[in-house]
């Protein structure tokens, strides 16, 4: 069972690593093409809420637990394949909340 686990965590970080790349500059080729311009290095983009509100998060919240409960609820919620970003299933006001406490 340990073993399930461990390749589930694998796949899973594999899938944020994709993700950050499209959402970020932090895999910004050359030309830039199909990445967003405004996301500073070092970043990636989240979407809170009902209505997707748009948060630019530092990298380095990937490693706080609560962060990654969080991330862990949208895999389980949305899935992680989709281009648009990852979506948190959460309230605003509880993702500020947290990330002033994270960050």
């Amino acid at each position: 069972m340990g073993l399930r686990k461990s390749c589930n965590k694998q796949t899973q970080a594999l899938a944020l690593k994709k993700i950050i790349k499209r959402c970020s500059s932090f895999g910004k080729n050359n030309d830039g093409n199909n990445l967003p311009h405004d996301v500073p290095k070092g970043h990636f983009v989240v979407y809170i809420g009902e209505r997707r509100t748009r948060y630019i998060v530092p990298i380095s919240c990937l490693d706080h637990p609560t962060f990654q409960g969080l991330l862990q609820r949208s895999e389980e919620e949305f899935g992680f394949s989709h281009d648009m970003g990852i979506i948190i299933p959460c309230q605003e006001v509880d993702f500020l909340s947290i990330f002033s406490m994270i960050s």
